[in-house]
C-alpha cells in the first residue's frame, strides 16, 4: 500500500497534468491561441526566470530552508508557465507541420519538451540538475511561442520567424550578467551580438521550422476544371494518357490569422526534381475555411511517370504543405 502511495505521489499529479493537457488540445486544435494571451504568459515566465537567476545563488549559499523552498517554488512556477504555452502552441505547429519533410523535427523537439514538462520525474532528474539545459529550455521556449505570437498579430511570418529568435537570445541577459559580473550594458551587448547570430542561423534553416500558424485547411490535386466549388480529389494513382490528355491542378485553401498577407508559391516536382514554380496570389487572413487558391499543369512530358509532388512553399521558402500523386504507365 506503501509502496502504491509513493508512485501515485511520485507520477499521479504528472498523469493527471497530461491529461488536462490533452483536454487542452482537444478544446483548443481548432483554433489558435490569442497573442495577448501567450505575450502574457511569456512575460510571466521571463519575469520569474530573471528573479530566479538573481537569487539561486545567495538563497542556495543561505542554507536555509527558507531558501531552498523559494528556489523550488520558482522552478516549480516556470515548469509549470513551460507546460501551458508549449500545449498552446503544440496544435498550430501541428497543424503546420508536413510529417514528410525536415520541420516534423522541430515538432517532434517541441513534443519532447511538452513531455518533460509534463512528467516531473523526468524533468528534475533531465533538466533542472543540467543549468545548460534549462537555459536551452528556456530559449527554444520563447522562440517556439514567439514564432506563433507575432503572426497572430499581422507580422509575416518570416520576419517573425527571425524577430522570434533574437528576442530569444536577448532573454538571457540576465543569465549572461550573472554569469560575467558584467553590467547590464555590457551584458546586454553579448546578447545582442548572439540575437544576430541566431537570427542569421535561422534564416538560414528556415526550412526546418513550420510556418506556424499558417497551414493547410484542404488541399486536393484534380482534373483541370474551373469550378472550383465542387472539389473532388483524384486518387493518388493516375495514368500516363490521361494526364498529358486533360491536365491537373492542385487546389490548395491556406488558413492565415486576420490582418496577415502572405505571398505563396506551388512548386511542382517529379522524382524529387523541380518541374515548375507557380506564383500564386497572396494568402488573405481571416478566413475560417482558408484562402482559396489554385495552380495548373497542362503540360506533362512523355517520361512522365513516377513520383509527383506539389510544395505550397510561403515567398521566403518555408514549407506550408505538400501534395503527392504517382503517374502510371
Amino acid at each position: 500500500m506503501s509502496g502504491a502511495l509513493a508512485w501515485l505521489t511520485e507520477w499521479g499529479v504528472s498523469f493527471a497534468s497530461l491529461t488536462g493537457g490533452l483536454v487542452t488540445i482537444f478544446f483548443f486544435r481548432r483554433g489558435l491561441p490569442h497573442a495577448a494571451y501567450l505575450v502574457g504568459y511569456l512575460l510571466l515566465l521571463w519575469l520569474v526566470f530573471a528573479l530566479l537567476v538573481a537569487i539561486r545563488q545567495p538563497l542556495a549559499d543561505s542554507g536555509r530552508r527558507a531558501g531552498r523552498f523559494v528556489i523550488h517554488a520558482a522552478d516549480y512556477t516556470i515548469q509549470t508557465l513551460y507546460h501551458g504555452l508549449l500545449l498552446f502552441v503544440l496544435p498550430a505547429y501541428y497543424a503546420s507541420t508536413t510529417l514528410t519533410s525536415v520541420n516534423v523535427f522541430f515538432f517532434l523537439v517541441l513534443v519532447a519538451m511538452a513531455l518533460l514538462v509534463t512528467f516531473d520525474p523526468w524533468y528534475r532528474v533531465t533538466v533542472q540538475p543540467r543549468p545548460w539545459l534549462g537555459y536551452t529550455f528556456f530559449v527554444v521556449s520563447i522562440f517556439a511561442v514567439l514564432n506563433v505570437a507575432l503572426p497572430l498579430v499581422g507580422v509575416p511570418p518570416y520576419i517573425g520567424l527571425l524577430i522570434s529568435a533574437f528576442a530569444a537570445s536577448l532573454s538571457v541577459t540576465p543569465v549572461v550578467r550573472r554569469a560575467s559580473g558584467r553590467g547590464w550594458r555590457a551584458a546586454l551587448r553579448v546578447t545582442v551580438a548572439i540575437g544576430a547570430i541566431a537570427a542569421t542561423l535561422v534564416a538560414v534553416g528556415r526550412a526546418w521550422i513550420p510556418p506556424a500558424p499558417l497551414f493547410m485547411a484542404r488541399a486536393a490535386i484534380m482534373w483541370d476544371v474551373l469550378d472550383l466549388d465542387a472539389i473532388e480529389a483524384l486518387p493518388p494513382v493516375v495514368s500516363a494518357a490521361e494526364v498529358r490528355q486533360r491536365g491537373l491542378v492542385a487546389y490548395t485553401a491556406i488558413y492565415a490569422p486576420a490582418g496577415l498577407r502572405q505571398r505563396v508559391s506551388h512548386v511542382w516536382r517529379h522524382k524529387g526534381r523541380v518541374i515548375e514554380t507557380v506564383g500564386l496570389s497572396p494568402v488573405l487572413g481571416g478566413r475560417r475555411e482558408g484562402y482559396r487558391t489554385y495552380s495548373r499543369k497542362t503540360s506533362f512530358p512523355d517520361d512522365s511517370e513516377g513520383r509527383w509532388s506539389v510544395d505550397v512553399v510561403t515567398a521566403s521558402g518555408q514549407l506550408i504543405g505538400r501534395l503527392r500523386f504517382r503517374v502510371v504507365p
